[in-house]
């Protein structure tokens, strides 16, 4: 049964989604070659089909596009009301990420207006944006934005991505459904937008923030190939807060459905990693410095890198600051003063008032800097109409100020300078040039700038005001929250715990009371890291990994498979397919020698099934194929000889291989062989010591004890827990065990100990060598298994024909179960399609067995 936390992609096509306002029905025609013939549809339209990207685009030069809640634009309407008149946003981010992208790269951007435009108007003003511009915008209506970005992006997923549960209804609110559809319908135009302008063969798609998280969805549902990367711009909270988001996977799969995932810290991606650990078993490999999760086939690459500032924008501001003697008139206000700066959005989590206190703390346990130390608080207005808490904290600030100025205030000295209207960023710049200290005391916050554009103007540029006297050492300061994402990047700074007043306090006069050259030391090292370090080498960089992750999209085959948010795309190799069962049919009834090896446990045996014995269905396919005179059929398993013996004792002509082929018992034989060299089996006095030293330690863990192997097994523990220590004992063992004739090897939350002689591969040398002995060379190949352990036995059936072990006209089909990356050449997707295409082997099958035979 379906969840009620989907909301089904399929839904929205059929019109049954709660829109809110009027969804246009126009569809522009944009200046690029599309390769969706005719019309531009809804997304969902097509429901499990998407374009392949197979046909040859006629642009073959690559294009990013850049998408994000907002355009890099400002908008206000003409004087005469006529019109509107649009400028670029220079302060923004993504108007800045071009310049690490190659000069020959078009850049499109797609995203909403912050101004609300008649629909009538529409039309008009999209041709100018894509002309002057190449901006495509998507007009979303009042109502939507509403419930999208003010209800669903600021109160539920903003406050939770800074760790804030809704506890309280009255202060970031409980879940919301009808703002989580409102949310998927934003997203959902965003897409058609994006479809509308696209070459998936040609273009990168990038898409920014916590707004457009189930986008990649909806894009890559369309296009299967299409090279797309997603950045994060704000934390991603411990798998224990964001996991109680109700929809959590929903989010989280589409997230997964992006080629590259960037986060600014290891922090956030490690969460992030923690999240897909946890609820889908998804485990991430680092390969020569890069992170990546195998999804589905789909290596999905997590990058990590804070983003940088715009050193030429900083630098121009700089100087049009000092033509405007603003840094002149600051100086000669704070003549004689020290001044601490701080720049902070309005919003709960930037611990404004924490400052204040701070501040209070440092002139009452040194008095020396009354009436010398300031500190200049200057507040942005807060973003959107989301904010919690905004009139406490307001008041509670304004209350502050008051008290400590009343406090320690004389007449020419305000310890506290609080600036509550917005400041240009030129008065910025300003304010940056004249600070001894810069203090950032945010609780929680993605990334932070600040320090970064505080260093860049500290350091000045040549001839100016700004800064100081060329001829002068730079310096700079900065106390900043350990909590904050800059924070790690900035190893010159003192680092404070914003939550412990007196400490903070004390990192403030530490940083003033600092000698000179102490300063010019840490300030060179931070200004040699972000003027390096800037927005063009991030977006470089980004731009980097989402190459080498797409690299190999157009060599596999790719096939979209689920319904809703359960979407996602399989990639597999070009030679890896779907196992026909005409042909595997054909094949075996032309056949004279065949040999049959199945897997038990999640191959004929659902893996999660309570009932561990075969169905009555299973024994009579199996007796009815192990009753022809020209077929071998066994199972080869890990499970112990006794419970195999016990679950087909009625197939008597069913070959077995138990342990992972330490023990065979050949078709027919009632006696088992041994296929070790040794029964020396003193290695478990070492190696179970072990294991229940790391099973005491482990709650959910337990041993298994077979008669040639030792399993630890962890599927009930903490999944994290679990496989930290299963690869802590994997070590372990292996340096215990390392002159013992022993295997040690991980499996699907297993550790498992056997002889090295004991493989699923030699269980397939001797039976095809055995055939081939007794002059009955296999013709006809069928090996099927579900897990690590049968990958042994499809490569050994891969090289049998060099070696001899088999002809080269052999029919030879390995086949894993499930769609994912193997050795073998083809899948059948479950137990249900392996059954069915061994009832249909059977009913092919000449001397079917009596009921005799099958008779319990």
């Amino acid at each position: 049964m379906q969840s009620r936390s989907y909301t089904n992609l399929l839904e929205l096509a059929s019109g049954n989604f709660p829109v809110m306002g009027r969804e246009r029905e126009r569809r522009k025609m944009m200046p690029r070659v599309m390769t969706v013939p005719g019309s531009i549809t809804e997304l969902d339209d097509d429901q499990a089909s998407s374009v392949a990207s197979d046909n040859p685009s006629s642009l073959a030069m690559d294009r990013m596009i850049i998408v994000a809640n907002q355009l890099p634009l400002k908008s206000k309407r003409r004087v005469d009301n006529k019109g509107w008149s649009f400028s670029w946003d220079e302060e923004s981010l993504l108007l800045r990420i071009k310049d690490g992208l190659p000069d020959e790269m078009e850049v499109l951007y797609v995203g909403s207006l912050n101004v609300d435009v008649d629909p009538i108007e529409q039309d008009d003003v999209a041709q100018v944006l894509l002309d002057r511009f190449g901006c495509v915008p998507t007009f979303l209506p009042p109502n939507l934005i509403e419930k999208f970005y003010d209800g669903f992006c600021k109160k539920q997923l903003w406050p939770l991505f800074h760790y804030m549960l809704p506890f309280s209804v009255d202060h970031g609110g409980r879940f919301d459904r009808s703002m989580w559809e409102a949310y998927v319908a934003a997203n959902k135009l965003f897409s058609q937008k994006v479809i509308e302008v696209i070459n998936p063969e040609d273009d990168f798609v990038w898409i920014h923030d916590y707004h457009l998280m189930v986008l990649p969805t909806f894009l890559r549902r369309r296009f299967n190939r299409l090279r797309m990367g997603f950045f994060l711009h704000s934390p991603f909270p411990s798998s224990e807060i964001y996991r109680t988001l109700p929809v959590r996977e929903e989010i989280l799969k589409a997230l997964l459905n992006s080629d590259l995932i960037g986060f600014h810290t290891f922090d956030y991606a490690r969460h992030f990693l923690s999240c897909c650990s946890r609820m889908f078993g998804l485990e991430y490999q680092s390969k020569r410095g890069y992170i990546g999760l195998d999804y589905y086939g789909r290596t999905v690459g997590i990058k990590i890198m804070p983003v940088g500032i715009h050193m030429g924008q900083i630098e121009s501001v700089m100087k049009l600051a000092d033509k405007e003697w603003r840094v002149a008139e600051l100086k000669q206000q704070f003549e004689g003063k020290t001044v601490f700066l701080g720049v902070d959005d309005m919003d709960v989590f930037k611990a404004i008032n924490l400052k204040l206190l701070a501040m209070e703390q440092l002139l009452k346990t040194h008095p020396s800097w009354q009436g010398r130390a300031v500190l200049v608080q200057i507040a942005n207005p807060a973003r959107g109409k989301g904010g919690i808490y905004l009139d406490e904290i307001q008041a509670e600030i304004e209350e502050s100020c008051k008290r400590i100025n009343d406090q320690f205030g004389k007449p020419g000295y305000q310890p506290i300078v609080y600036i509550d209207s917005p400041l240009g960023i030129n008065e910025r710049v300003a304010y940056y040039s004249i600070a001894e200290c810069v203090v950032v005391t945010a609780v929680r916050d993605g990334l932070n700038l600040t320090p970064y554009e505080y260093i860049v103007c500290r350091e000045g540029i040549s001839g100016s005001e700004t800064g100081s006297d060329s001829n002068e050492p730079k310096k700079s300061m900065l106390v900043v929250s350990e909590f904050i994402g800059c924070s790690p990047s900035l190893s010159g700074a003192i680092r404070v715990n914003p939550w412990n007043v007196e400490a903070t306090a004390e990192a403030m006069n530490e940083a003033i009371s600092m000698s000179e050259a102490e300063k010019q030391l840490r300030h060179e090292k931070h200004y040699r890291y972000v003027s390096t370090h800037n927005v063009g080498y991030w977006s470089k960089s980004f731009l980097q990994d989402m190459e080498r992750t797409c690299a190999d999209h157009f060599r596999k085959r790719c096939w979209g498979i689920g319904l809703g948010f359960g979407f996602r795309v399989v990639s597999l190799d070009p030679n890896f397919r779907k196992l026909s069962i005409d042909d595997i049919v054909s094949a075996y009834i032309k056949a004279k020698n065949r040999a049959i090896l199945l897997d038990y446990d999640g191959t004929v045996m659902p893996q999660n099934s309570i009932i561990k014995t075969p169905s009555r269905e299973v024994i009579s396919i199996l007796n009815t194929l192990s009753g022809d005179a020209n077929n071998k059929v066994f199972i080869v398993s890990g499970r112990g000889r006794e419970s195999l013996s016990k679950a087909f004792s009625p197939c008597k002509k069913l070959g077995i291989a138990a342990e992972h082929g330490y023990f065979m018992r050949w078709p027919g034989d009632v006696e088992w062989q041994t296929c070790g060299h040794s029964n020396d089996f003193g290695w478990m006095q070492m190696a179970e010591p072990v294991m229940k030293l790391y099973t005491e330690a482990t709650d959910g863990s337990s041993i298994e004890t077979k008669e040639s192997a030792l399993v630890w097994q962890y599927r009930d523990a903490d999944p994290g827990f679990g496989f930290a220590q299963a690869k802590e004992m994997l070590d372990h063992l292996e340096s215990v065990l390392a002159n013992e004739p022993v295997a040690v090897k991980s499996g699907q939350y297993i550790v498992e100990v056997k002889p090295q002689e004991a493989s699923k591969g030699l269980v397939a040398e001797k039976i095809f060598t055995s055939m081939a002995e007794s002059g009955k060379q296999a013709d006809f190949v069928l090996c099927i298994g579900d897990d690590r352990s049968d990958e042994d036995m499809f490569e050994i059936i891969g090289n049998a024909i060099s070696r001899n072990m088999l002809s080269v006209n052999t029919n030879v089909f390995a086949c894993t179960v499930g769609q994912k990356p193997s050795k073998a050449k083809y899948y059948l997707d479950d137990t249900s399609e392996v059954i069915l295409m061994l009832e249909n082997l059977a009913e092919a099958t000449d001397s079917p067995v009596t009921s005799e035979d099958e008779s319990e």
